[in-house]
């Protein structure tokens, strides 16, 4: 739910702190009922807005032209591109995700956004120590920004076509307007 913090001051019996939040939603009286008879447990962070499926479908465009313009699979550069300019994952008490696993076993054959970073010995076994980063999908729009402009920056090193749709459309609007401004004269 999206709120804003509303007052905080001390209970009035000192044992705790009292703290309100304003939202835009209601929430159902039985559920509050229900809720207001137990501790609950509460996660407060910084809103963002989830990444726009419109950015998503661009940062797959991106993928799809560096995979045609590289011997990369289209699955190899969207992995490429996660681990260098994405976040990484967190756990839900803001800890980082990682993996330890035997030296033998590859973290990305189970999931593709990790990297192998360290090897240590963990109770007399060999083990890798993998970073995890978070699935474009889970990623809010500041976090989907850098990945897109990381993977514009790579495009563009390529050679390739960065803008979006929607901006050459626009372009395309503009030069038509300036060309009926202004006639070609035959000559």
């Amino acid at each position: 739910m999206r709120a804003r913090l509303g007052e905080m001051y001390r209970s009035r019996d000192g044992t705790g702190w009292v703290v309100t939040f304003i939202t835009q939603e209601r929430i159902d009286g039985d559920r509050f009922d229900e809720l207001a008879k137990h501790d609950c447990e509460i996660e407060i962070k910084r809103y963002r807005e989830k990444r726009s499926k419109n950015a998503n479908a661009y940062f797959h465009v991106l993928v799809n032209k560096i995979a045609a313009e590289t011997p990369e699979t289209e699955d190899q550069v969207k992995a490429r591109l996660i681990t260098s300019y994405g976040p990484l994952a967190r756990t839900s008490d803001g800890k980082y995700l990682m993996f330890i696993l035997p030296r033998d076993v590859d973290a990305t054959d189970y999931y593709k956004y990790a990297v192998l970073y360290d090897q240590r010995e963990v109770n007399g076994v060999t083990c890798n120590m993998w970073k995890v980063y978070k699935d474009s999908h889970k990623m809010d729009t500041k976090e989907m920004a850098r990945l897109i402009d990381g993977a514009i920056q790579e495009a563009k090193a390529l050679g390739i076509e960065t803008e979006t749709p929607e901006q050459l459309k626009r372009m395309q609007e503009q030069w038509a307007e300036y060309e009926a401004a202004h006639p070609r004269k035959e000559g």
